[in-house]
């Protein structure tokens, strides 16, 4: 029988966070780019800014958390980047932006460093 190690347990279980973070995230960009095809005033965007919404403040009550293991510095500016994106959300959601291009962007840039 093999027997695996505390810290490959570990490893592993943060690898699955991460595989299943990156997954979430492409869904909401799966969301946002069949919105931005449909218009800011589409089913399709309601779904997809309340997904992205959703998405983002679990993953900002996760790095405010003390156990998150990220650095302070990077969790600090993941929580300003959800804050940018939940507050433009609502932007959207009030007739003031139609910037599904910026969500899809930093989205991107953040599921792309989800590996």
């Amino acid at each position: 029988m093999y027997q695996f190690s505390y810290a490959e347990i570990q490893e592993d279980d943060a690898q699955d966070a991460r595989s299943r973070e990156r997954q979430a995230m492409q869904r909401g960009l799966d969301l946002l780019e069949i919105a931005s095809r449909k218009g800011v005033r589409s089913m399709e965007a309601a779904e997809a800014l309340n997904y992205v919404n959703q998405l983002w403040r679990i993953f900002m009550e996760d790095l405010a958390k003390p156990e998150n293991n990220l650095p302070d510095a990077l969790r600090a500016e993941l929580i300003s980047i959800g804050l940018w994106i939940t507050q433009e959300v609502q932007n959207m959601r009030l007739g003031k932006s139609d910037n599904f291009e910026g969500l899809i962007e930093i989205c991107t840039i953040i599921r792309d460093g989800l590996n």
